[in-house]
């Protein structure tokens, strides 16, 4: 007996076309383009979210300099600093506690100045 696969194949096709639902062309009109076009996607969403964590460190530095700038020292020495008196935290905590509570980041920085 023959195998007919036209409902099966219809809602897979029909799946694919509605992940790529938004993109331009025949990217979201055709299945092969459609596929191709989702597997690409998924690479750069895999890349991009390790690109994520680079990118707010990075922030979170301009932060922390711009705060410590302001108290008359520098990023690096300021880190240097940390480490030697063995303050355990790290840069997002840091450039949180630099725009929410100055007031406790100005003591920090008393602190490594020492």
């Amino acid at each position: 007996m023959r195998v007919k696969r036209g409902i099966v194949r219809h809602r897979r096709h029909k799946k694919i076309r509605g992940m790529a639902k938004g993109f331009q062309g025949l990217r979201h009109k055709t299945f092969k383009k459609a596929k191709e076009a989702l597997i690409k996607s998924g690479q750069h969403s895999f890349m991009d979210r390790r690109k994520k964590k680079r990118t707010f460190r990075s922030l979170w530095i301009v932060r922390l300099n711009a705060a410590v700038r302001a108290s008359g020292s520098k990023y690096s020495l300021f880190i240097k600093g940390l480490k030697k008196h063995n303050i355990a935290l790290d840069r997002k905590a840091l450039s949180e506690l630099a725009i929410h509570q100055p007031e406790v980041f100005a003591k920090i920085v008393e602190q490594v100045a020492k």
